[in-house]
């Protein structure tokens, strides 16, 4: 990585976010969290909608809304609060932020190397396949160094 900030964001995002990682599997309740959580307490759909300062009606509405991935940020936060809870949001990685990059990085190295291989082949210039693993690791590391723009596409 080019900028030394870069990576020390990368390295402290990743130290912070590995808290999150059993919450990975955790699948949310098929009803959805408003009603599971508005359930367990006891509190009725008339009582929570009070408590929002929205109608009964309107609390169905959301907890469906929920329920189908299709509700706020905003009104989780407010059921959440209206209920003595705190919304916690995060994008959780399926790995660490370093081990995405470096998978994306062997991709493009392995991209590349796949066109020059071919040629070399044709050639009889072929790297002997632990050589090509070499090279490849080699490649990839100078890659996250730069990290180009283009790093995504």
């Amino acid at each position: 990585m080019v900028k030394k900030y870069q990576k020390n964001a990368l390295e402290q995002l990743d130290a912070s976010l590995v808290r999150f990682a059993p919450l990975r599997d955790l699948p949310p309740p098929k009803k959805g969290w408003i009603r599971a959580i508005r359930d367990a307490l006891g509190m009725s759909g008339r009582q929570l909608g009070r408590r929002m300062g929205v109608s009964k009606m309107w609390v169905g509405d959301m907890e469906r809304l929920e329920a189908s991935g299709a509700t706020t940020l905003k009104t989780l936060r407010r059921a959440a609060e209206a209920m003595d809870c705190v919304l916690v949001y995060a994008i959780v990685p399926k790995t660490t932020l370093k081990e995405t990059l470096l998978k994306q990085a062997r991709q493009k190295v392995r991209q590349d190397m796949t066109r020059a291989t071919h040629t070399m082949a044709l050639e009889d210039q072929a790297l002997a396949k632990d050589e090509a693993a070499k090279a490849a690791e080699a490649a990839a590391a100078s890659l996250l160094d730069k990290l180009p723009k283009t790093f995504w596409d």
